[in-house]
């Protein structure tokens, strides 16, 4: 354990409400939500290590905002902008510049939020990464192409920004990134139908982010994209060691792909 010249204590009263004594950075955890009653509880308490919470929500017809504010969550409404536009929002709109931006299906790890809490101390570059491990129709998963999967997360917002405008927001950093190893753990479906929603979900933004970049369908990738991902999730990635998870998991990122392209096409 190194030693620090500078001491961090913290009277915690509350998210939002701490008295830091020291050098110690402070942390804003932000989580943008829609509907997300069965999911905001765990994912706000699992942020212990964070000295705010800050929920962006929009427009939620459940129970979303009340579960919320009474775990201790500053909660804000805003219209659907998209992911990067409503992150960057969550974003500007904390109480410190250090940012944990975590998915509403995400949770941190007992291992990480300790791991971050000690960070915090000597804090130094512009943001950090994390592995992120997916519970999927009843266990973890290993293999796939799914783990380690690191995720940027943690970030300076002077020198970070969300990029993209449809989905698969990436998160774009200048300076130095720590690698943690503690785990964010990700609860993304409750069952294959709600996998196969997703999908249809995603590539109608995926697909439309295509055409707004100019892209065009080919029907050779149609054809022939499909059948590699899956050998690629399945055989490369070692899914086989997932048994049939792994199987039911290459199969989706055919159909993904599949999907995608004969949006495009149309």
């Amino acid at each position: 354990m190194p030693s620090y010249a500078r001491v961090s204590l913290r009277l915690r009263i509350g998210f939002g409400y701490s008295i830091p004594v020291g050098n110690a950075v402070s942390i804003t955890g932000t989580i943008i939500t829609h509907n997300e009653e069965s999911h905001i509880a765990e994912a706000i308490s699992s942020l212990s290590c964070c000295d705010e919470v800050l929920v962006v929500d929009s427009g939620s017809t459940d129970r979303t905002r009340e579960i919320a504010e009474r775990c201790g969550a500053r909660v804000l409404s805003r219209p659907w902008d998209g992911y990067s536009r409503q992150k960057n929002f969550a974003a500007g709109e904390a109480h410190h510049d250090w940012i944990l931006s975590l998915d509403a299906d995400e949770r941190v790890s007992a291992e990480l939020a300790s791991e971050i809490a000690q960070w915090k101390r000597s804090a130094a570059g512009a943001g950090g990464s994390m592995p992120r491990r997916v519970f999927y129709l009843g266990a973890w998963i290993r293999h796939s192409g799914w783990y380690p999967d690191r995720k940027l997360r943690l970030y300076d917002r002077r020198r970070a920004r969300w990029r993209g405008d449809f989905v698969h927001e990436t998160l774009e950093i200048e300076g130095p990134i720590a690698a943690f190893a503690g785990d964010l753990l990700h609860f993304p479906y409750r069952t294959w139908q709600d996998h196969l929603h997703r999908i249809d979900r995603y590539t109608k933004l995926a697909a439309d982010a295509a055409r707004k970049d100019g892209k065009r369908g080919n029907v050779l990738r149609l054809l022939l994209a499909p059948p590699l991902i899956f050998l690629k999730a399945f055989v490369l990635r070692a899914g086989f060691l997932d048994g049939w998870r792994g199987a039911l998991i290459a199969a989706a990122g055919a159909r993904y792909v599949f999907q995608r392209e004969l949006r495009i096409l149309r």
